[in-house]
């Protein structure tokens, strides 16, 4: 992806790329989702690998996304899945949950909020590379093995994206054969892929083939007003 087409996507918002976080339950669902396009989205299996780590944040407010696990109690998402539009603050840690491998009312464990942090320079108001959260929950619900790597996002590099999208909401499903488009450099960037996610995929890991494995690229954050989106670089080396 190149500096330009960043610019363009921070300055002009409404024109190129919109937050992927949950909408509410009374939009048209006659309207063209944004990220899809042509992309195909199956359902996929919380309990194997690579998606043991993912699981469904939603908070007191009614925002629902997806969230990932870095670590057995803490977890990332995108920052403004915390961020209460219509009161213009931030929800308080203890409202919000984490049902992880959640699947049409089930999941494997669940935990609440202790802490969290946010990147200095986000502001919710823009696409950019500083929406991102880290959360520290209140008791580990995860372990080692369900864990990723993370890595390096390489442009052309096979991808995949999974998460709690709008049309249905209520199980994970994932597209499996996108791609790495474009990636900005290792301070502060970007990732442009082609991966099918609309509204509620905000959060998700975006995975990356490396080798015989697949490691954790970025965290989805947008979607185009065709099929794919932006992630932010998980590897990347700016300041929280």
């Amino acid at each position: 992806m190149s500096i330009g087409w960043r610019r363009l996507c921070v300055g002009h918002l409404m024109l190129c790329c919109i937050l992927l976080s949950a909408m509410p339950r009374a939009q048209s669902r006659a309207q063209p989702l944004v990220g899809v396009g042509a992309g195909r989205r199956l359902p996929v299996d919380l309990a194997a690998p690579p998606w043991r780590m993912i699981g469904l944040l939603q908070t007191d407010g009614g925002t629902r996304c997806t969230a990932f696990l870095v670590a057995p109690s803490v977890i990332r998402t995108a920052a403004h899945c915390l961020y209460i539009r219509r009161t213009g603050h931030f929800v308080i840690a203890s409202h919000i949950h984490f049902l992880l491998g959640y699947t049409a009312g089930t999941f494997r464990a669940r935990a609440v909020g202790r802490a969290y942090i946010l990147h200095r320079g986000y502001r919710p108001d823009i696409v950019s590379d500083c929406d991102e959260a880290t959360i520290v929950l209140d008791h580990a619900v995860g372990s080692a093995s369900d864990l990723l790597r993370i890595g390096q996002p390489v442009a052309g590099s096979q991808a995949m994206l999974a998460g709690y999208e709008q049309d249905r909401a209520e199980i994970a499903i994932a597209d499996e054969s996108c791609h790495i488009l474009g990636v900005e450099g290792a301070t502060n960037g970007l990732i442009e892929h082609d991966c099918a996610g609309t509204h509620g995929a905000s959060g998700a890991p975006l995975l990356v083939r490396d080798g015989r494995e697949w490691i954790i690229a970025g965290i989805a954050i947008a979607a185009r007003a065709g099929r794919g989106g932006v992630a932010l670089r998980m590897d990347r080396q700016s300041e929280r």
